[in-house]
């Protein structure tokens, strides 16, 4: 019996040995694949990027085009709506004041969100991750400026801050350019790095003491080598938890200061890659709830949707990347 144990060990012990190394990264993965919520999430994100990029081809209308006669229809699967109109198959959603179709404005209205989630947080990673790696590696005086700079900026309420910069600059070239957007992703991006910097900061502080960076020291590797090469490898796991639970954030901005009347601009030509946000649909909607709620409740359902995903997503990701996890599955 002992015989067969010990060989039985060694088998063990052996295909151990065998089986090829998996790096953090690897074991991150299949601990993230394995988690079912984030799956659904990341998969919800991908099925919305889709509708967004192909919004031209999916959208059954024009979202510009005004229909006569077909103000405030139900969906179609009301027969009689609150104005006393039937819904029709052709306009799923029903229409608006004006006989737009709800449901082309809102697949439309996800190119906004949905930029507005990727390109802003592009710029916060670019301006965080880079003022954080170099406050915390060269110290002394310049994480004095930079900290104190981003106490600065901290210490302004985003949502005012927004909401200020939006109303102020909104007739201006900067504020008309893109409808808008472009406004929209400076005034999110100026105060939304600090938060990441600090964090990156942090990481850096508990890092740069390790024994790899002093090695790279005494073999004359660079700053910036040393900060790009071994630093911000080594943080990519908060960075990456931190950006899963920012682009959510922006998501709702945009939709409230859509909803204040102080995001996107009116689009009048039916080419324009950005013609309407959700924000803007929740506003229409707001005023019409009595007449037509699903032109309310459609883009507040896909913000709810896409937020939750998000969500989902990034508890997925910290759950992945945290090394304290790894051994208790």
């Amino acid at each position: 019996m002992a015989v067969q144990t010990s060989t039985a060990s060694q088998a063990v012990l052996s295909q151990t040995i065998a089986r090829p190394p998996r790096s953090l990264w690897s074991d991150a993965w299949q601990r993230l694949i394995r988690n079912k919520a984030a799956v659904a999430g990341a998969a919800v994100i991908v099925l919305f990027a889709l509708i967004a990029i192909f919004a031209p081809v999916i959208a059954p209308h024009n979202p510009l085009k005004i229909n006569s006669g077909k103000g405030y229809l139900p969906p179609a699967w009301v027969e009689k709506g609150p104005t006393g109109k039937a819904g029709e198959p052709a306009f799923l959603l029903g229409t608006d004041s004006l006989g737009r179709d709800v449901l082309s404005r809102t697949i439309y209205g996800a190119r906004v969100s949905m930029v507005v989630g990727l390109i802003p947080t592009v710029i916060i990673l670019l301006v965080g991750v880079t003022v954080g790696l170099v406050a915390g590696y060269l110290g002394g005086w310049v994480d004095n400026i930079l900290m104190r700079l981003a106490d600065v900026l901290y210490a302004f309420p985003d949502l005012l801050f927004f909401i200020i910069a939006m109303a102020a600059l909104r007739e201006t070239i900067l504020g008309q350019a893109l409808n808008g957007l472009l406004l929209l992703f400076v005034s999110l991006s100026i105060i939304s790095w600090v938060g990441l910097a600090r964090l990156v900061r942090g990481q850096v502080l508990s890092l740069k003491q390790k024994e790899f960076v002093e090695a790279g020291r005494m073999i004359g590797a660079s700053s910036s080598r040393i900060m790009f090469r071994h630093l911000l490898p080594n943080s990519l796991g908060p960075i990456i938890i931190s950006t899963a639970f920012r682009i959510p954030g922006l998501i709702i901005t945009e939709a409230v200061l859509g909803y204040l009347g102080l995001g996107l601009r009116p689009a009048t030509d039916p080419n324009a890659p950005f013609i309407t946000s959700w924000g803007a649909l929740l506003l229409d909607g707001q005023t019409a709830i009595n007449a037509q709620p699903w032109l309310l409740l459609t883009p507040a359902i896909c913000v709810a949707i896409v937020v939750l995903a998000f969500n989902y997503l990034g508890d997925g990701l910290r759950d992945a990347l945290d090394p304290r996890l790894a051994g208790t599955e």
